[in-house]
């Protein structure tokens, strides 16, 4: 079970700014506006949120189970997802696509936006680095809080898409993506000194 006493804003902040950062909603929207016109206008806010949120949940708990199954550790994960995480930053600031997502439009709003565009490989490898460093109770509670903003961005896309504009959406991509690149060399800095230990 988790120990309330272990919650920590400043950890729970950190966690909900790297999860915001690395699920990127915002940088999203393009995307997701092309989704929901191909979808018949609409995409199913609160099946996606539940399933991208199960996922999450699932690897934050499970996660170091199925590493030790793999014949790995917590801290070997975190420096192979910190450089994951640093690669995505470096995305979001440069522009460059390393990702191409799927835009099948017979898709669901489980697949492709639930997973991978919401909780994907670079989300859950995210959560697997957090863990080594930060208490899960205050993962989870920033885990919550992203679902939250997930649910409410897919709830009013046509809205956001108004109010940032192109110029704004791509300021909040780059600004983004510097924060996970600073994250991403402090969460390697931290475990590359136990690394094959």
């Amino acid at each position: 079970m988790f120990e309330f006493g272990n919650i920590a804003i400043k950890e729970v902040l950190t966690v909900t700014f790297t999860l915001f950062a690395v699920i990127d909603m915002l940088g999203s929207v393009p995307v997701l506006i092309s989704l929901k016109e191909k979808m018949g206008g609409h995409i199913r806010s609160t099946q996606a949120t539940v399933a991208s949120g199960a996922l999450m949940i699932l690897f934050l708990f499970l996660g170091r189970e199925f590493l030790y199954v793999l014949g790995l550790d917590v801290k070997s994960f975190a420096v192979a997802g910190s450089i994951v995480i640093f690669i995505i930053g470096l995305e979001m600031v440069l522009g460059v696509e390393f990702f191409k997502s799927d835009s099948n439009p017979k898709s669901g709003s489980v697949v492709p936006i639930a997973f991978p565009l919401i909780a994907g490989s670079g989300t859950l490898t995210t959560i697997m680095s957090l863990k080594a460093n930060y208490q899960d109770v205050n993962i989870l509670i920033g885990i919550t809080i992203n679902l939250i903003v997930i649910y409410l961005v897919l709830k009013s896309l046509s809205w956001i898409e108004k109010v940032l504009g192109p110029s704004g959406l791509i300021v909040v991509r780059k600004f983004f993506g510097i924060v996970l690149l600073a994250i991403a060399v402090k969460i390697f800095g931290t475990n590359i000194q136990n690394f094959g230990k």
